[in-house]
């Protein structure tokens, strides 16, 4: 395992590759809607990384055991964990939820970042699983400090999404970010507190939780990346990249701008 620690210089850089995620999502948060494909959203998102100098992390990303990734952002709907690839056949309709996963690579480092948007009005039930995952997110995140473990990360997650009765995914975890989208050490959704990497001082890593509203069993598609749960409920997913530091985590992404398009929208 080789962990890279960052300078205060390169964890400013990851906070403008982050930066932009974030503002990409809030473009495509503009643009969902009953209707809209995931294509159509994919483009958008395409567009905006590019027409502000970076590259769509995502497009072309390797699979070694099928093909790379076509689209620009992972487009999750309903039951779909994660990796949903955008394409024109997958039209929103109202009530869905979808998870929006993006990627940017801006001056030699990445951002990371996901957030599960509604599609017009939502059940309580389900809106109930996007609080609860989101609460997860920041739960997780209060544990990365400097000292700690990765094991507080994953128990905090854990912790409160089964108090909820809801599934927590195994076989997909967090990771540590950089120079590359995916570094170590790997950052899972439960654990127990004090187990695993310490963490320290300039590590970034991308806390992920992905929650399923009914049992936690996963399965892949046939086109190699779109990972469903095996009972057909929905699944949410929340995403931010943070640096480390002694005492407190900075999050270098953000969902304020997307949430303050929700509070207009409702």
């Amino acid at each position: 395992m080789k962990i890279f620690l960052k300078t205060e210089d390169e964890i400013e850089l990851m906070r403008k590759a982050n930066q932009l995620v974030a503002a990409t999502l809030a473009e495509v948060g503009r643009h969902i809607k009953p209707g809209v494909t995931t294509l159509q959203l994919d483009a958008v998102a395409e567009e905006f990384i590019r027409d502000h100098g970076a590259q769509p992390t995502f497009k072309g990303f390797p699979n070694p055991n099928g093909p790379d990734f076509p689209g620009s952002i992972c487009t999750s709907v309903n039951d779909v964990v994660v990796h949903g690839i955008p394409d024109s056949n997958t039209v929103l309709r109202d009530g869905d939820i979808i998870s929006v996963d993006c990627g940017t690579l801006l001056d030699g480092f990445n951002g990371d970042s996901c957030y599960t948007f509604c599609v017009g009005e939502i059940s309580p039930e389900v809106g109930h699983l996007l609080s609860v995952t989101k609460q997860a997110l920041y739960k997780g995140i209060e544990q990365a400090t400097a000292g700690h473990h990765v094991g507080d990360i994953g128990s905090a997650v854990q912790e409160l999404c089964e108090a909820n009765g809801y599934g927590v995914v195994r076989e997909l975890t967090g990771h540590g970010i950089g120079r590359k989208m995916h570094e170590d050490p790997q950052v899972p959704n439960y654990g127990r507190r004090g187990n695993g990497v310490t963490l320290k001082a300039g590590m970034c890593i991308a806390i992920e939780p992905m929650i399923t509203m009914g049992g936690r069993e996963i399965y892949m598609m046939p086109d190699r990346w779109t990972i469903r749960t095996r009972d057909g409920k929905p699944a949410a997913h929340f995403e931010h990249t943070i640096a480390i530091y002694k005492g407190r985590a900075e999050i270098l992404s953000s969902f304020d701008e997307i949430e303050q398009q929700e509070v207009k929208q409702y």
